[in-house]
């Protein structure tokens, strides 16, 4: 069953809050949850939701430590990085989507990326 959370901001703090934790697939199952809503209306901030979610998921595969989980991680990492300029001053909830984003760059150091 699909689950919609229409609370974006809520979503991108506790988003963060698991990355902090290392907890990155409940972190993208969060922010997924916030991104259906957006996906349906095509609102202009999906492709960056988007992408935050999939850079959490990127860590995932790198946490479990499976048969080529670096090579899936970075696939996956590529739709961060095509969409992270997309986190601009102007857009709503700037500063929760710039900690997020924020977040990724470090991580991505932290795990060689």
């Amino acid at each position: 069953m699909l689950v919609e959370n229409h609370d974006l901001k809520s979503a991108l703090i506790l988003y963060k809050k698991l990355l902090d934790s290392e907890e990155y697939f409940e972190a993208h199952e969060v922010l997924e949850e916030a991104w259906h809503p957006l996906r349906k209306s095509n609102h202009p901030l999906k492709n960056l939701a988007k992408g935050l979610i999939n850079g959490a998921i990127c860590f995932e595969h790198i946490k479990r430590n499976r048969d080529e989980s670096r090579r899936k991680a970075t696939q996956v990492l590529k739709s961060y990085e095509r969409h992270k300029h997309l986190c601009k001053e102007e857009i709503e909830y700037f500063s929760e989507f710039q900690e997020c984003c924020d977040k990724i760059e470090v991580l991505k150091e932290r795990y060689n990326m």
